[in-house]
């Protein structure tokens, strides 16, 4: 049950109402953003609701149950403080929303009619689509340890222990030639083995793309310089001369940790769990021959 105050009570009770969406958006780095349906700008609780971002949305789909809640918010990127670049670089990712009724003639007689987060967002040449999902969705998310084979610690942070600012596991170096919009070759890197730097992170420190962590899908040493292949094209194009800095990368697994990164005390898997194999697998003879039955 919405609590509404007498005096919008009385203006939703008159027949004629003067009412509008607001949708506040709070980033990660707890910037706010609003937008409104109206036609005009609206202002209250210190955010101003622009409406020049041509911002609508889709009908809002609730449950009794444990079901998350959801609607779809369709928008052009008309906004001078949203773009496409700040959507690629993830810096709305699971942004916190409010969802506001509001008489656009007199905003202190507003409603909260839904809190949530930002789900799936698709993008075009000038508009988007985003999900907004209702707080339900949080009960979806996996907590805890799974017991598995490979190591579920996050390279370099405090569970790992293992120190990425050395020498050995960070290099920095220089854009010599792009290849593709995820490829590069580079120079700086020359001290450092094929695979290094393969599932590590690249965060250019000049450059149109200055400071966006990007994902290293790929690294090839050749004789005259390294290629790093990137998973995601970075928001911006890549240019000859961007400088970067790359860290090492791990797959997860047992043998990589005791051997590139001497962890193996640390490692948070499991590489002794039975495996496929061991599922597969049928009783043997005590003299080393195969045998369907025990002897």
């Amino acid at each position: 049950m919405k609590s509404l105050s007498p005096e919008f009570q009385a203006h939703l009770d008159g027949g004629t109402t003067t009412l509008c969406h607001c949708w506040k958006l709070t980033r990660n780095d707890d910037t706010a953003f609003g937008f409104t349906d109206h036609d005009a700008d609206i202002m209250f609780g210190g955010v101003v609701f622009e409406a020049v971002a041509g911002m609508s949305a889709s009908a809002i789909e609730s449950s009794s149950g444990l079901a998350v809640d959801n609607l779809d918010v369709v928008g052009a990127l008309s906004s001078d403080r949203l773009s496409e670049a700040d959507l690629a670089a993830g810096l709305f990712d699971d942004a916190d929303v409010e969802i506001w009724r509001v008489n656009w003639a007199d905003p202190q007689q507003r409603v909260l009619m839904r809190k949530g987060n930002l789900g799936e967002v698709s993008r075009g040449r000038s508009a988007f689509r985003a999900e907004i999902r209702g707080l339900a969705h949080k009960l979806n998310q996996p907590t805890g340890r799974i017991y598995q084979f490979t190591c579920d610690a996050v390279l370099g942070d405090a569970r790992c222990g293992v120190d990425l600012s050395g020498s050995s596991f960070r290099g920095t170096g220089t854009v010599a030639a792009v290849i593709d919009g995820r490829t590069v070759d580079v120079t700086g890197l020359d001290a450092f083995t094929s695979d290094w730097f393969a599932r590590g992170l690249l965060i250019f420190s000049s450059g149109s793309n200055t400071d966006i962590p990007l994902e290293v899908r790929g690294h090839i040493r050749s004789a005259t310089n390294a290629t790093i292949e990137l998973w995601q094209s970075p928001p911006q194009s890549m240019n000859v001369g961007d400088a970067f800095v790359v860290t090492a990368g791990c797959d997860k697994t047992f043998t990589t940790c005791r051997a590139r990164f001497a962890n193996g005390v640390n490692f948070r898997g499991s590489p002794l769990m039975p495996g496929n194999d061991f599922v597969t697998s049928y009783p043997r003879r005590g003299d080393g021959h195969t045998g369907g039955s025990l002897q």
